[in-house]
């Protein structure tokens, strides 16, 4: 009886997993292979940056794509997000691995972080972070405060820098934690309670800096590391997603209730899933959507470029407590 009780048991829960993949907003955008996801919820687009051609496009939930800006200049485009004033978007640009336009002057040197207008793609800020420390750089992803303070994580220096709402940079946050070999810190978010949030590809680990004194840097207790960890969502204050790529190409979401001091693992998406090297995640109404950025073809020299690209909703699934 036990046995039987248990199969059924068994089946009922196997039915319930979803097996099928989540909707994707598809759109044909030839060899851009976009990193960076924003989405505008005054226009009711995706911006999408591009690792391999340095332009910035938008995307309708109906997979239209059209270029915003387009600039070889730009190198690679990476970490995207609309700034608070509603009027401009931000966006990551340096030259560290795929792109088209790679030259010795600026591989691996290039970081710049530069402002946009979302209506007409001109470019309205510019501002150079290349000079601030010495080495390799790798401009990754971007938050904003409440005070319209940026913050932007280099994958290669391991460095946070900040730019004022006038355009002065500097180095916010260099600590010996973030230090490791490839692409560090990566993912980053801005916590109302004063603290940013920060993952790095390289470590694995989640970190917590204080703004008012960015001397203050902790790992995050967490129940496993996220090597490969990119792109980071905060939503709400004790809930936070985190994507993971290099293989494991999943989407995980932390809760905490110690004001980041420690997280749990909450909820997950399912290998039937599919994700295709997911890099950063955006929030649309009450749902999550994910930029599939396919980079393991940039990596295959015997791959096609990819003509086309998508978006795919990030399905949650509770994972048991």
């Amino acid at each position: 009886m036990k046995k039987i009780i248990f199969c059924a048991l068994f089946a009922s829960c196997a039915a319930a997993l979803p097996d099928q993949p989540t909707a994707r907003i598809e759109f044909s955008a030839p060899e851009t292979y976009p990193e960076g996801i924003a989405y505008d919820s005054i226009s009711n687009t995706y911006f999408v940056s591009s690792a391999r051609l340095g332009s910035i496009g938008k995307v309708t939930p109906a997979g239209a794509y059209t270029a915003l800006i387009s600039d070889p200049a730009f190198k690679s485009s990476y970490g995207l997000k609309v700034h608070p004033d509603g009027k401009r978007l931000f966006a990551c640009i340096g030259d560290a691995n795929y792109s088209k336009f790679t030259s010795p002057e600026t591989r691996k040197k290039l970081a710049r972080l530069i402002g946009i207008d979302k209506m007409t793609g001109r470019k309205t800020d510019d501002i150079d972070l290349s000079g601030l420390v010495p080495g390799k750089h790798f401009p990754n992803d971007l938050t904003f405060d409440s005070r319209q303070n940026a913050y932007i994580t280099d994958s290669f220096a391991n460095v946070i820098y900040k730019v004022t709402p006038d355009g002065k940079a500097s180095v916010f946050a260099d600590s010996p934690l973030f230090k490791t070999e490839g692409i560090g810190l990566n993912g980053i978010v801005y916590h109302p309670a004063g603290y940013l949030l920060s993952v790095s590809s390289g470590t694995g680990a989640v970190y917590k800096i204080d703004l008012a004194d960015p001397r203050k840097v902790s790992k995050v207790a967490t129940e496993q590391f996220f090597i490969n960890g990119d792109g980071l969502l905060l939503n709400g204050e004790w809930k936070l997603l985190v994507v993971q790529n290099g293989g494991s190409d999943k989407i995980y979401e932390l809760m905490s209730d110690d004001n980041w001091s420690s997280a749990k693992l909450s909820a997950s998406t399912l290998a039937a899933d599919r994700f295709t090297y997911p890099s950063t995640v955006t929030k649309a109404g009450d749902k999550f959507w994910v930029m599939n950025a396919k980079f393991s073809e940039l990596t295959n020299s015997t791959s096609v470029p990819s003509q086309k690209f998508a978006i795919q909703h990030a399905r949650l699934m509770p994972l048991p407590k």
